[in-house]
């Protein structure tokens, strides 16, 4: 079982103080890849995403050098190019799910490295490592993947709700790698203020259990890095939908207001169970006609992800 990860922006997008990226992210509980691998005759794939789960167990099996004769049953997927990981945590999901299959001993950067994941940022691994609130280091000279700097348990009441538009998905593959290319400098003073902010608010508020500072920081970030890539994705949020039910969501309260990567998926944050639910039926409410907006409430996972076990 692979969990979903926020992704709530990076630090320095240019590399403008020595290192590139480098980011923050939240692991999820309700929102999972969960996989079965049982012995077979031939390949097979069975459940959702079998498409895709077809190219990644051939590949894998040849970069393992192990034969592809079984069978991928996928229970449950994270929602493709939405902003929630799902490419890095399936292909984590079976390579480390294949390695203990055959009784290798592969490390799960092991697999990131010959998956090709974290080519920017860490955090998909990072949350499959050990959950929770994880910051990476970005890439620097000699970076293989990217790594963990800090690793934190999130607050147990804290909840997160995600707008999802029905109608779109993040820019991903060949567009991803081309709109960062196109991407105008960014600034060296906005990467220290980004730097500074996260060290000393954002980490601190966390031990502190403080999520007004630590939403504080997080929309400060996310403006930031919404502003820096609303060339390539339309705006600071990539959904009109979703910037309008998240201006909406702060003023009844909710802090760390943001999108999760390339989105359409927004997030924010409050405390409390009750407050969450409640916030979320009336956001249901409030955009009743708006046919393509989701909500969801979801909790910080503060584990990794796990080998279920095999037939």
């Amino acid at each position: 079982m692979a969990p979903a990860r926020l992704h709530m922006g990076f630090i320095d997008l240019s590399g403008a103080l020595g290192r590139h990226f480098g980011s923050i992210g939240v692991a999820l509980n309700e929102i999972v890849t969960r996989l079965t691998i049982t012995r077979s005759d031939c390949p097979e794939v069975s459940g959702v995403s079998e498409v895709r789960v077809a190219k990644q167990l051939q590949s894998i099996c040849i970069a393992l050098n192990v034969p592809d004769t079984v069978h991928i049953h996928v229970d449950e997927a994270i929602p493709e190019h939405v902003g929630l990981g799902s490419g890095t945590q399936m292909a984590l999901a079976i390579g480390m799910g294949l390695s203990h299959f055959y009784g290798l001993s592969y490390s799960v950067r092991d697999i990131a490295q010959l998956t090709a994941r974290g080519r920017r940022s860490g955090i998909g691994i990072g949350v499959f490592e050990r959950g929770g609130l994880v910051v990476d280091g970005g890439r620097g000279e000699h970076t293989i993947t990217p790594p963990v700097l800090s690793q934190m348990a999130v607050p147990e009441n804290w909840r997160f709700i995600l707008v999802f538009d029905k109608r779109g998905q993040g820019l991903h593959g060949k567009q991803e790698i081309e709109a960062f290319k196109a991407l105008p400098p960014f600034s060296q003073i906005e990467a220290a203020r980004l730097c500074y902010l996260l060290l000393m608010q954002g980490l601190p508020a966390i031990a502190e259990r403080d999520i007004a500072k630590f939403g504080e920081v997080i929309t400060q970030l996310q403006k930031a890095v919404g502003e820096h890539f609303a060339s390539a994705q339309g705006g600071v949020f990539t959904s009109n939908e979703v910037s309008e039910a998240m201006s909406w969501c702060e003023h009844q309260g909710a802090v760390a207001l943001g999108q999760t990567s390339w989105g359409p998926t927004g997030f924010c944050a409050v405390e409390g169970t009750e407050c969450a639910e409640a916030l979320c039926l009336k956001a249901q409410l409030e955009f009743s006609g708006y046919e393509n907006l989701q909500f969801m409430t979801v909790s910080a996972r503060n584990s990794g992800g796990e080998i279920v076990g095999f037939a």
